[in-house]
C-alpha cells in the first residue's frame, strides 16, 4: 500500500476493469430485457387488437394498440416495484 493509502496498482487496475465489465453487463441485461419488452409488448397488443391485419391501422385499432401498451407498461412496473421492494435488504 503507498503512503497515501490507495491499493497497491495491480488491485486498483483489476477493480477498475471489474467495474467497467459490471457497467457493461448491466448495459447488455438493459438492452437483452427492453428488446424481450418490446417483442412481447408487440406481439400481444398486436394479435389482440389487429385481429385482420391489413396496409394501415383503423383507428379502433390504434386506440386499442395504444391503451394495451399502456396497460402492460403499468403492470411491469407495479410487479417490478413488488420485486424490488420483497428484495432483502
Amino acid at each position: 500500500m503507498d503512503p497515501f493509502g490507495a491499493p497497491p496498482s495491480s488491485l486498483s487496475g483489476t477493480q477498475a476493469s471489474n467495474e467497467h465489465m459490471m457497467g457493461q453487463l448491466k448495459q447488455q441485461l438493459a438492452q437483452a430485457y427492453a428488446e424481450e419488452f418490446f417483442s412481447t409488448v408487440r406481439d400481444k397488443c398486436f394479435t389482440k387488437c389487429v385481429p385482420k391485419p391489413s396496409t394501415s391501422l383503423s383507428g379502433s385499432e390504434s386506440s386499442c394498440i395504444t391503451k394495451c401498451v399502456e396497460r402492460y407498461i403499468e403492470a411491469t412496473g407495479i410487479v417490478s416495484r413488488a420485486v424490488f421492494t420483497a428484495l432483502p435488504r
